[in-house]
């Protein structure tokens, strides 16, 4: 089971709520909307996403990585590492 199993509805809810963003998007752009209106549009899915992102993280933290390292060995090195790359990546983007 995955750390976000619990909050998968609230996850699939704010994902659609994206998704209408997104297609929000696409209709402003069909319609030559004012750029500004636009970049103001992008700016609020963009932050939508990073808090899905840092919410995901989170979940992974409290419990993939975590029972891993309860457990400790090899796969407690291999998922600290893959939490910091994911990082790397999200603090890049």
């Amino acid at each position: 089971m995955h750390g976000y199993t619990q909050g998968k509805d609230e996850y699939l809810t704010r994902l659609r709520r994206i998704e209408g963003q997104i297609r929000g998007l696409q209709r402003m752009v069909e319609e030559d909307k004012y750029c500004i209106d636009i970049l103001t549009q992008v700016s609020a899915a963009t932050k939508a996403l990073q808090s899905v992102s840092l919410g995901l993280m989170d979940e992974h933290l409290r419990h993939c990585v975590s029972d891993a390292i309860a457990k400790g060995g090899d796969e407690a090195d291999e998922k600290i590492k893959e939490a910091s790359d994911v990082i790397a990546r999200l603090v890049r983007s």
